[in-house]
């Protein structure tokens, strides 16, 4: 139940893929997080409305949950910052990190939801970095 909540939480724009993953039992994070690309494309051919983008999307946003531990909504903050993988964050600092987020809080003129201070990037930075070298 929790893991239908985790496709639940995305936004809108998601809704093409988000059914076809819960209609074809793929709700789960963990299950999400380990897709490889050709998999990706078979769903892609099987749902017409279905784009790879968003596909790649939901794949990042499951494996920064399942690595990271971190929220659905955090992950999409990352994805939107130009960050979609572990070794893409592995290689910023936290304040680089804070300011592409505040650069994004800008241009869109809003202010996240999540409260994210330099201590939180850091920490997510030193697990990616954890991952990084483990893989």
């Amino acid at each position: 139940m929790i893991e239908t909540i985790f496709l639940e939480v995305l936004p809108e724009n998601f809704r093409h893929e988000k059914s076809f993953l819960i209609k074809n039992k793929l709700n789960d994070s963990k299950k999400l997080s380990k897709l490889n690309d050709s998999e990706l494309n078979f769903i892609q051919k099987s749902a017409s409305l279905c784009t790879l983008n968003n596909l790649r999307k939901i794949r990042a946003i499951a494996i920064f949950k399942n690595e990271l531990s971190i929220s659905p909504h955090e992950s999409y903050l990352l994805l939107h910052c130009g960050i979609s993988s572990i070794k893409s964050l592995s290689i910023l600092n936290p304040y680089e990190l804070k300011e592409r987020i505040g650069r994004l809080e800008r241009s869109l003129r809003t202010k996240t939801q999540t409260k994210i201070t330099l201590s939180i990037l850091k920490d997510w930075i030193q697990r990616a970095n954890q991952i990084s070298k483990s893989i």
